[in-house]
């Protein structure tokens, strides 16, 4: 398998690399994290000019028809900025899902102002009983004349205090965890019988929760085809989960990086933390966990762009799991290796740490991601 990197892919690399250098050092995040949106606004335009926004959007929508490649070798650099901005739920989740499931207008309705930085979007499918079953879906769609009414709630919608635009996967038909009967709607902020509740998280991103109270619909606000939009939606997630994978090797790589130049610079006995052997062996141990998990996470941007379903969750299911067995170590091990000061809020090693618990949490935990693995190589 070639991971060499295009020309343009090493441009997008290198730029991110930069922006992240020179806009995203620690101190400014810690302030971005404490505005009442929990980003910023220019950082999101700037990512608009610089064609981030753009980057996964078909060429026939004025996207620039990037792969999932291309969107790894981003969202690393994010991993190790800790950015903020809601890349993740505007872009490839939601914007995921109307571009591939929208018609041609509805995809020209939303996708330019998405790519502008215009607008904001989330996807809300996650209910507070669901686990990480995406078919444990209460949240109702009934017919009301030529429209529909939803009725139901949804929980850790990422992104969602600020966005402008919902897509919401409900069930127009069928029981309670039937693949069958699940379809999408796009709703917009201020509708009537919508509540949008919004909180910071543990890593100090931002979610809500989301209550629709019979929210009228009219008919083309169905996304994708009615009682169909599972495959699509279990898609969307797959590719997401590789972008998070991407960005936990960012993390972990930073965290490597960072341990690695405390301990040359930290002295005890008048001879740096570095010499001691028990030391190095711990360092080297997460070199070793960094690339085994950056291997398996370049895999599963392969196969996240390719047509079998099954090989595309298998691989993201591999990569995700050794995320959450290596992701932790690694940052565990920078915390302890920094002692007091790697819990203390002046160091972002302690904020890799909760960001990872929370790519842990994202998209399905190890036991979930070691048990769809197994189905699927059965």
């Amino acid at each position: 398998m070639d991971f060499a990197l295009s020309d343009e892919q090493t441009m997008l690399k290198s730029g991110a690399e930069r922006f992240i250098r020179e806009s995203y050092a620690f101190e400014k995040r810690r302030g971005l994290a404490a505005l009442d949106e929990g980003f910023s606004r220019d950082h999101w335009r700037s990512f608009a000019e610089l064609g981030w926004l753009a980057l996964p959007f078909k060429e026939e929508d004025d996207g620039l028809g990037g792969s999932a490649v291309d969107v790894m070798l981003l969202m690393e650099q994010f991993g190790r900025g800790l950015v903020l901005e809601p890349y993740l739920s505007t872009i490839l989740m939601a914007g995921g899902a109307i571009s591939s499931m929208g018609s041609p207008s509805q995809r020209k309705r939303y996708l330019p102002a998405i790519m502008e930085g215009k607008t904001l979007a989330a996807l809300a499918y996650v209910e507070p009983q669901g686990r990480y079953d995406l078919a444990d879906i209460n949240t109702k769609a009934e017919i009301d004349g030529k429209g529909w009414r939803l009725s139901g709630e949804k929980s850790v919608v990422l992104g969602g205090g600020s966005a402008d635009v919902f897509v919401v996967l409900a069930r127009t038909s069928g029981a309670l965890r039937d693949e069958r009967g699940l379809s999408c709607f796009l709703l917009e902020r201020g509708m009537e019988g919508l509540t949008v509740r919004d909180y910071r998280t543990t890593d100090g991103n931002r979610a809500a929760e989301l209550t629709f109270d019979a929210v009228a619909l009219e008919p083309e606000a169905l996304l994708g085809p009615e009682d169909g939009a599972l495959p699509f939606i279990n898609a969307v997630i797959d590719r997401a989960t590789a972008a998070v994978c991407a960005e936990a090797v960012g993390i972990m790589d930073a965290a490597v990086e960072k341990t690695r130049a405390y301990l040359l610079q930290r002295k005890q006995f008048g001879q740096p933390l570095a010499a001691f052997q028990s030391l190095q062996h711990r360092l080297a141990d997460m070199v070793i966990g960094l690339e085994q998990t950056r291997s398996l996470a370049y895999v599963a941007s392969i196969r996240a762009d390719g047509d079998d379903p099954v090989e595309r969750a298998r691989a993201v299911s591999a990569a995700k799991a050794e995320v959450a067995r290596n992701g932790i170590f690694v940052v565990a091990n920078a915390v302890q290796l920094h002692g007091g000061m790697g819990v203390s809020e002046e160091l972002d090693i302690g904020t890799f740490f909760k960001r990872l618990h929370m790519i842990n949490a994202l998209f399905g935990d190890r036991i979930f991601h070691i048990r769809r693995h197994e189905e699927l190589v059965a």
